[in-house]
């Protein structure tokens, strides 16, 4: 397409943008190049082509720059012993109540680090990703969220119920309990922490029966841990990991905070990206976004998607309600239980009720379904579903659910509405704007990111079967 059809386009859409007072969201106002575009351009266009670009370049970095939304730095170094030793108790269910799933059962590498699923499967299914089910049907609350870069995330879970301040203080929701001679094993702030809970949780791995950790009451977390700590130290293979991971130190001496800090550091190790076409652009490569992606890139910059999706990670590690439905099991709120109250649950603030953490966008296009609950199965529909959230949310389609979910939508759409994120009031643009925007986001996807089933070990120190062992390949994979 010659460049001045380019430039046409583009003004015809920013003139029908203006004319409903919404977000600048713009089409493409050059070709990059030919290779790009495939476009037969002549020598004059392909030369006005490059300046019109650069310039449209250089504001989308000067955009950049000024919401924070910086490279993203590479965590540091992490011993190996560390790493190895976090992978093994990652992939091996013996951290399960009834040892039949482990940790990365619902993040799976050959998935993009989840399970493709709106909701997961959690203890008591069979089967992964979208072929495992439940003998009762049972789903887990909420969405599996993506591995991914988690060492530039403050705030962790999609309620935050485990954060790190600015101060550098790791919380949990369990208060003292994490004792200051856990916290002084954690290496990696609030990541250290995190896999602390799934191991609690009765849906997710410890089961209400059939084994020795169900016995404990759910405020009995102490001893809970200790059991599992047991469980490894009956194994002279984690014994011997262990001792390597934490130099000078006897397992004996352990605690549980020592196997959630190596899991931590296995996920900083392998989940940490940041080679993606955005990443060769904000070095100073105009060619690496393609002419849609980089129209996308300024409209994402200029509209309200950047107060939100800010910073390295495309995240301000805060919480909106975004109005997206309420669908699943619920985390026993509202009258009959199946509501999730997200933010509300960890603040008890009202005004937080329905508010789940802003998602972080990095490699965004491999972790779908998307939503705090799975609630979209395109990522150009929850692009869309920004774009008059009012009535995307009372025309929400279920048919788009798994036949399990499609009759767990709860009827909350006016109390949802009620605290929706005053940002995205009038918020309106057209599926042009949509598209460009859905293109930026794939430029953010590191090429490394879609290929890491290496990271999957073929045996893990229990014995037990690896979930995704099939699929172990490469240098990374190992025995143990």
């Amino acid at each position: 397409m010659p460049t001045h059809r380019y430039i046409f386009a583009a003004f015809a859409l920013a003139t029908a943008v203006a004319c409903t007072n919404t977000d600048n969201i713009n089409q493409p106002t050059a070709a990059s190049s030919a290779e790009t575009s495939g476009a037969d351009t002549s020598d004059a266009d392909a030369a006005l082509s490059r300046t019109t670009n650069g310039a449209l370049a250089a504001e989308v970095r000067t955009l950049a720059a000024g919401r924070g939304i910086t490279p993203l730095k590479s965590p540091p170094p992490v011993r190996a012993t560390l790493v190895r030793l976090g992978r093994a108790l990652a992939f091996d269910k013996i951290l399960s109540g009834n040892r039949d799933i482990s940790c990365m059962t619902c993040h799976l590498a050959s998935l993009g680090t989840g399970d493709a699923r709106s909701l997961s499967i959690g203890q008591g299914g069979t089967g992964l990703g979208l072929n495992r089910v439940h003998p009762d049907g049972i789903f887990i609350p909420r969405n599996a969220p993506p591995a991914f870069n988690l060492h530039a995330m403050k705030t962790l879970f999609w309620d935050g119920r485990v954060n790190r301040d600015d101060a550098g203080l790791v919380h949990t929701p369990i208060g003292d309990k994490v004792t200051p001679k856990m916290t002084a094993v954690f290496e990696f702030g609030a990541l250290s922490a995190l896999p602390l809970f799934p191991v609690l949780n009765r849906a997710e791995m410890r089961a209400a029966t059939g084994n020795e950790l169900a016995a404990f009451r759910d405020d009995q977390e102490t001893e809970t841990w200790a059991a599992l700590m047991k469980r490894l130290g009956a194994i002279r293979q984690y014994r011997v990991l262990f001792e390597a991971a934490y130099p000078g130190q006897r397992f004996d001496n352990m605690t549980f905070a020592h196997a959630s800090n190596a899991i931590a550091a296995f996920l900083i190790n392998k989940m940490a990206f940041n080679r993606s076409p955005w990443d060769r652009f904000l070095a100073g490569d105009d060619r690496a976004l393609t002419d849609l992606q980089l129209a996308g890139a300024k409209g994402f910059m200029s509209a309200r998607c950047s107060i939100c999706h800010n910073g390295a990670a495309f995240t301000d590690n805060l919480f909106h309600n975004v109005a997206v439905a309420q669908l699943g099991p619920g985390e026993g709120d509202g009258a009959d239980g199946h509501d999730d109250f997200g933010r509300m649950r960890v603040t008890g603030n009202a005004a937080e009720q329905y508010a789940f953490r802003t998602t972080p966008l990095r490699n965004v296009e491999l972790t779908g379904p998307w939503g705090h609950a799975g609630q979209f199965t395109s990522l150009r529909a929850f692009v869309d579903h920004y774009s008059e959230s009012d009535t995307k949310l009372r025309n929400f389609d279920v048919m788009q659910l798994e036949a399990l979910l499609r009759g767990t939508v709860q009827p909350t759409t006016e109390a949802i509405l009620a605290t929706r994120d005053p940002l995205l009031a009038g918020m309106v643009f057209p599926a042009t704007a949509g598209d460009a925007v859905t293109a930026f986001l794939t430029a953010l996807t590191d090429p490394r990111a879609r290929e890491i089933r290496g990271i999957t070990p073929r045996s893990v120190p229990s014995g037990l079967p690896v979930d995704g062992a099939e699929f172990a390949a490469g240098p990374t994979s190992e025995d143990f």
